[in-house]
């Protein structure tokens, strides 16, 4: 049974950490050397999920599929993703992060590549699948990676850091994904040399972070001994007061895990409902070419990076994060209930959209503070995959059911189902319990 620690012994860790210089100063270096790397790795890694979005401006037509056929295409591709998350990230935390992750990053860019030679409907789905089952483990990989490094009370502010790369993914990759769809590649259509352009960049990576990614601090040859028990140390602080789950079966035995998947599948859900379908509806209401679909597409994401990075630090200087998830959740909802109710006007749709977008990415940062303040261990491998995989089960909903509804209700309907969606896992994260150490809640 998890035990809750006290407000005072969040207080007591967060002394601890802010008083030991050596911890501190080793923690920004940690920082300034893993984050913008990992960050580079989601950048890529969300390019190639999403960019399917973009080619789907010329693919569609050419494979002949409809608004049904693409909707389940992009969302079967978390179906493999659920069925492999909690294996992946075990076998992570067993053989390590540089192993794991360079395999990861080398099998979705090879699978990205082959998405150029898709023929139609079949042939989409069964590479779609595959490309979720190869990524698999990839964002709990890094999650729990993180929590290796770095303590409880400075998440909020780390996961945002990491986490900005899945807007500026979408924001850079819709320029870029958008012009190579009218440049022909070595005799391949424009969206068939995108994939493979966007492949290439995983692949090299993935080499990369087999030569030069530390498992452990102490693994680091940037980090000197005590720079890295400086490190260790902070990071075991939080553990001392016992009662996080550490079993595999732990974590899937627990409520507050199950109950942070509902809440995930609610934000994931919105995420990717607008993700693969967001240039489609764009460029149908401002009668845009691809390119200036493309540069409609940065706006929201732009301002959505910045909401992460400045929610992440508020949730960290206020140490709460029950209404800082709660929040941006209800936002989101507004925003895409805004668009349903006026889906005639581009102006008032690109605000509405902006303003869910925000909402959306802002609860990510807030909302992957919970669950590595209740796990532990292999727990935190397994339970973390958990939440990540039940909840990306939203990016299999979420496009289907756009795409299902586009033929019955347009538009419209869809973005009412995923502001529902949105609306209830609000309500959920308002009826979480208190946190443990570092992550108080008031």
């Amino acid at each position: 049974m998890a035990v809750t620690e006290t407000p005072a012994d969040a207080g007591a860790m967060r002394s601890t950490l802010e008083t030991d210089g050596e911890a501190r100063r080793a923690l920004r270096k940690a920082a300034g050397r893993l984050l913008p790397f990992l960050g580079l790795l989601y950048f890529i890694s969300f390019l190639d999920r999403v960019n399917v979005g973009f080619a789907a401006l010329t693919m569609n037509a050419d494979l002949g599929l409809t608004a049904v056929a693409y909707g389940a295409g992009t969302g079967i591709f978390f179906l493999g993703y659920f069925l492999f998350e909690v294996p992946s990230n075990l076998i992570l935390a067993r053989v390590g992060a540089r192993r794991w992750i360079s395999r990861i990053m080398v099998t979705w860019g090879l699978l990205t590549i082959a998405s150029a030679f898709v023929t139609g409907p079949v042939s989409f789905w069964i590479v779609r699948f595959l490309l979720g089952v190869a990524e698999a483990g990839f964002f709990p990989g890094i999650i729990l990676y993180l929590t290796y490094w770095f303590p409880a009370p400075m998440r909020g502010r780390i996961m945002g850091w990491f986490l900005v790369a899945l807007p500026l993914s979408s924001a850079f990759g819709a320029p870029i994904s958008t012009w190579l769809l009218d440049k022909p590649f070595l005799g391949l259509t424009g969206w068939q040399g995108m994939f493979v352009i966007e492949g290439i960049p995983a692949v090299l990576l993935g080499v990369v972070v087999w030569m030069i990614l530390p498992d452990r601090p102490r693994d680091a040859r940037w980090l000197d001994t005590q720079e890295a028990a400086a490190i260790e140390r902070a990071v075991r602080e939080e553990h001392r007061g016992g009662g996080r789950h550490e079993l595999p079966w732990d974590a899937a035995r627990s409520p507050q895990v199950w109950h942070l998947a509902l809440i995930y599948f609610g934000i994931v859900t919105g995420l990717y409902g607008f993700a693969f379908w967001g240039p489609q509806m764009i460029k149908a209401l401002a009668g845009a070419s691809n390119q200036q679909t493309g540069a409609l597409t940065m706006l929201p994401y732009l301002l959505a990076a910045a909401a992460i990075i400045l929610w992440g630090r508020s949730s960290d200087a206020r140490q709460e994060r029950r209404w800082h998830l709660a929040i941006p959740m209800l936002v989101g909802a507004a925003g895409f209930a805004s668009a349903s109710l006026v889906p005639a006007n581009a102006v008032l749709s690109l605000i509405a959209f902006t303003a869910a977008i925000m909402g959306v990415y802002a609860a990510l940062p807030v909302f992957w503070t919970r669950p590595a303040a209740i796990l532990a261990g292999t727990g935190a491998a397994a339970g973390i995959a958990l939440v990540n995989a039940v909840g990306n089960l939203g990016g299999y909903f979420g496009p289907t059911a756009i795409g299902l509804l586009k033929d019955t209700g347009g538009y419209g309907a869809g973005l009412g189902f995923l502001a529902a969606v949105l609306l209830a896992g609000a309500v959920l994260a308002l009826a979480l319990p208190a946190l443990p150490a570092g992550n108080k809640d008031v």
